[in-house]
């Protein structure tokens, strides 16, 4: 397992507002997938992509990005082939709010992992809303854990034994919903850490959820982790 980091810089045409960064930056990655046919379905179809994102760096302390300015999005990726074709297609995008510039490329390497953090918010979907107003902890923490394999799985053709303890402490970082604007809908989201175990498995899966995020909607640029 290799996971593809891509550090793309971009200059902002217009303001973004950092509850509208993760709708903008999808717009750019987006776009890439229409420039050659064999490579639109992966926009289209309803499936895990195997791909996330960053916001923008640096971070910018009044939540505005800024007109004019050069920032840096990390994408993760463990496709090569979908490394390949952001390397090739994506520094020649441009749309409304920003134009994309160069694109560096290297591979994450492994090492032991402590720790996964939240750089970008974690999304959990329910059909009442906000996960917090229905749902349980131990809800919120099995469906992480099962969207985790089941991603795992449907890359490498596995049906891999659920049996093992990924991590043995969660903390919420944020005392209230974090507001993320997509689609004229108002997503509300966690920044979360995660300790991980020692146990071989949980190793290999932390370091995959840093290629492909945590929860849903990773290919939206949620659920972004760090480790250490």
């Amino acid at each position: 397992m290799k996971i593809h980091e891509l550090k793309l810089k971009v200059f902002l045409l217009e303001d973004i507002k950092m509850e509208d960064t993760q709708k903008e930056i999808a717009d750019i990655i987006d776009r890439s997938f229409f420039v050659t046919d064999d490579l639109s379905f992966i926009h289209n179809e309803n499936k895990y992509k195997f791909y996330v994102f960053s916001s923008f760096y640096p971070l910018e302390k009044e939540k505005v990005y800024k007109k004019h300015s050069i920032y840096t999005i990390t994408i993760r990726t463990i496709d090569e082939n979908l490394s390949n074709h952001f390397i090739k297609h994506l520094k020649n995008q441009t749309t409304k709010f920003m134009k994309a510039l160069i694109i560096e490329h290297k591979i994450l390497p492994k090492f032991k992992i402590d720790k996964i953090y939240s750089l970008t918010p974690c999304i959990l979907k329910s059909d009442d809303g906000y996960w917090r107003y229905n749902l349980s902890i131990e809800e919120f923490e099995r469906r992480l854990k099962e969207n985790l394999i089941k991603k795992y799985n449907s890359f490498f053709n596995k049906n891999i034994n659920e049996d093992f303890e990924f991590y043995n402490f969660l903390e919420f970082k944020n005392r209230k919903p974090i507001l993320s604007n997509y689609k004229k809908i108002r997503l509300l989201g966690d920044k979360i850490t995660l300790k991980i175990s020692d146990d071989k498995i949980a190793q290999e899966f932390a370091y995959f959820a840093l290629s492909t995020g945590i929860l849903e909607m990773n290919s939206r640029g949620f659920g972004y982790m760090n480790a250490i």
